[in-house]
């Protein structure tokens, strides 16, 4: 499953046209399943499943027919992993990605401003005319649908779109310059295992001699770990369109403490396949800070230990919960500090060779470029933010929060193989908890407010499938500016054709109609409720928040230092990091099957017995992609909603 060392055959002007036509399909299709048709939501992960569904139909439908009309017709290795990284950023850009979370918050202020939210009066003035849609009429609209007759206003949505798109450009690439920065130290000093990557690269991986069907694709070991999700998957389905069909539950939520703390043991079967792909001693550690966490919960719930502070509603700082939020939070920045000072020796070559200038071997950009990018992508994120508000010294905290939060985020994802990752605490939650809503003033509020469309919910986020692409794409020997466009292609097409998709349905069907989590609940409301309760009730630092924090970094720089110096120890620091968040509830026990089979194969069957077990688990992970993509096309056909099956 390593990338190829020979010369890889050329990118071809057909493969380089079906990659921008699959990532068209991802822009204006996951729109429309998730927002329309209310059914599985392909875009809803960091493992971006729509472009390994797609994947998947490619070779098992469309390479096979290329093949046996004209053999070199068929896509070779390089075409078919820089499709697969085009359509996994492509991914990453709709519904909770970037577009079902912004068009809500440039909107839905004026539609929703009544006299008792008084939102109007509080919030309005404070922002920038150029940040909001300003035409009411076509607001309206946009919530209720369009008159019989009428055309789109799209001239109303220039400015801001225009604004919030210059945005996302300085952002992304932010994002793809320190990904390649630490492409090196990442992959080949430190050797993390990126396991989302072994999924294509096991998909694409030929025989002795290529042919037209994939080996992956003759193996019956693959088929069988296939079927287990597929079966089950369908049964579900079926249940959801007859009644006479049985639901198989594969969740049973355990309440530990009077109902105050949950344990929840869940099967799910993408995260099982993931995490076989790991090292046992990550995935041991996983669950068993999990459940470490979920004891300190119960502890302070028997005790009474609770926390009072309320932030926005993707930093989870429940009662319970508050405390872990920001050991998590302390251990992410940790985590991101000391992984650069174990990284001084690459980022000093980094740095020379910047200075020097010339390519860096086997990279996407030089590193001139990638420094050059870096620096001036931080720059226009931050003027941005501090001309919609904030303070200047917030935006340097808040910027520091938020890179932090996406750095460990994805080292989570490509070292502990999650299939999603989520942060304890937001960078505009970590920003008012640490100084106080007072500190920022009601402008500096409501621009934090906004800041949640891009970093505030982060079950998937760009930096993820831009370390894995990079990393699959890594060791192809062929034209990096051709490979490059074609990245960049697949970001402006999954932005512009998202933003296209959901404007349209919006004035189609109505908003309103639509997933009511974007247009009339969470994403809708979450940016104005949070600046609206710390505007009318400010707040000063929550000293208690800082304690924590200190925690979980001091936890996690024990955890790291025991790493490298003691040979015998077990535990696995990346393991504390996911431990504080919601998201480790549902996969914990998956992961804590997968850690136990895999034990129980190498310690009877050895490394052999792994990789010949491995093809099970590879077609536990595609029968999971296959089967939710199959019956989100079916139920678009049959006009069925609500059918949904677990992507996270």
């Amino acid at each position: 499953m390593s990338p190829d060392p020979q010369p890889s055959p050329a990118i071809r002007l057909p493969a380089m046209m079906t990659g921008l036509g699959l990532c068209a399909l991802i822009a204006v299709g996951l729109p429309y399943g998730e927002f329309v048709i209310k059914g599985t939501r392909l875009g809803l992960s960091s493992s971006t499943p729509a472009a390994f569904f797609l994947l998947f139909c490619l070779l098992a439908l469309v390479q096979p027919l290329l093949g046996l009309v004209r053999r070199h017709w068929a896509f070779n290795r390089a075409e078919l992993l820089l499709i697969t990284a085009m359509m996994m950023l492509a991914t990453a850009i709709p519904s909770r990605g970037f577009t079902g979370a912004a068009l809500p918050a440039i909107s839905s202020v004026l539609y929703y401003a009544t006299p008792e939210n008084n939102w109007a009066e509080l919030l309005v003035p404070h922002i920038p005319t150029w940040l909001v849609v300003q035409d009411e009429v076509a607001i309206k609209q946009f919530y209720e649908g369009l008159p019989r007759g009428e055309s789109i206003p799209w001239g109303a949505w220039v400015e801001p779109l225009f604004w919030w798109l210059l945005f996302m450009a300085a952002f992304y690439l932010v994002l793809i310059c320190a990904m390649v920065i630490m492409r090196r130290q990442w992959m080949d000093h430190e050797r993390l295992l990126y396991p989302l990557v072994q999924v294509p690269l096991g998909m694409i991986e030929d025989g002795p001699r290529p042919a037209r069907i994939k080996p992956f694709l003759r193996n019956p070991i693959m088929w069988a770990g296939f079927a287990v999700p597929a079966i089950l998957n369908t049964i579900n389905s079926f249940s959801h369109y007859y009644e006479f069909a049985s639901r198989v539950d594969l969740n049973l939520p355990l309440a530990l403490g009077h109902d105050a703390v949950v344990l929840r043991i869940r099967l799910n079967f993408l995260m099982m396949g993931l995490a076989y792909f790991i090292n046992t001693g990550i995935s041991g550690s996983l669950w068993f800070f999990y459940l470490l966490a979920k004891a300190q919960e119960w502890a302070c719930s028997t005790l009474g230990i609770f926390t009072t502070e309320q932030l926005d509603a993707f930093s989870h700082a429940g009662p319970t919960t508050g405390m872990l939020s920001h050991q998590s939070m302390g251990a992410m920045i940790a985590l991101v500090v000391l992984g650069l000072w174990t990284a001084r020796g690459h980022l000093k070559t980094v740095w020379q060779q910047a200075r020097a200038g010339g390519s860096a071997a086997g990279e996407l950009l030089s590193y001139r470029t990638a420094v050059v990018g870096l620096a001036m992508g931080l720059v226009v994120m931050g003027l941005w933010l501090w001309q919609t508000g904030l303070p200047w010294w917030a935006v340097v905290l808040f910027l520091g929060a938020a890179v932090a939060i996406f750095f460990a985020l994805t080292r989570v994802i490509v070292e502990a193989g999650l299939s999603s990752a989520v942060e304890g605490l937001s960078g505009a939650g970590f920003v008012v908890s640490g100084v106080g809503s007072s500190a920022l003033g009601a402008t500096g509020m409501m621009a934090l407010g906004f800041t949640l469309a891009w970093a505030g919910d982060l079950l998937v986020f760009m930096m993820a499938p831009c370390a894995n692409g990079i990393r699959m794409l890594h060791g192809l020997k062929v034209g990096r500016r051709r490979i490059l466009a074609m990245l960049t292609a697949a970001l402006v097409i999954g932005l512009l054709g998202s933003i296209y998709a959901t404007l349209n349905l919006g004035y189609q069907y109505g908003a309103l109609n639509l997933h009511r989590q974007y247009f009339s609940g969470l994403f809708a409301f979450e940016p104005f409720r949070f600046a609206a309760r710390f505007i009318e009730t400010p707040t000063g630092p929550y000293w208690l928040g800082w304690l924590w924090n200190g925690v979980g970094a001091a936890v996690m720089a024990l955890l790291l230092w025991a790493r490298h110096h003691l040979l015998w120890w077990p535990l696995h620091p990346i393991g504390y990091v996911a431990s504080g968040t919601w998201i480790l509830g549902n996969v914990w026990f998956s992961i804590f099957l997968a850690w136990l089979i895999k034990s129980i194969v190498l310690k009877y069957m050895g490394p052999n017995g792994y990789r010949s077990t491995r093809w099970f688990f590879l077609g536990v992970i595609l029968g999971q992609f296959a089967s939710g993509g199959a019956w989100l096309v079916i139920d678009g056909f049959t006009g069925m909603t609500g059918n949904v099956i677990r992507m996270y």
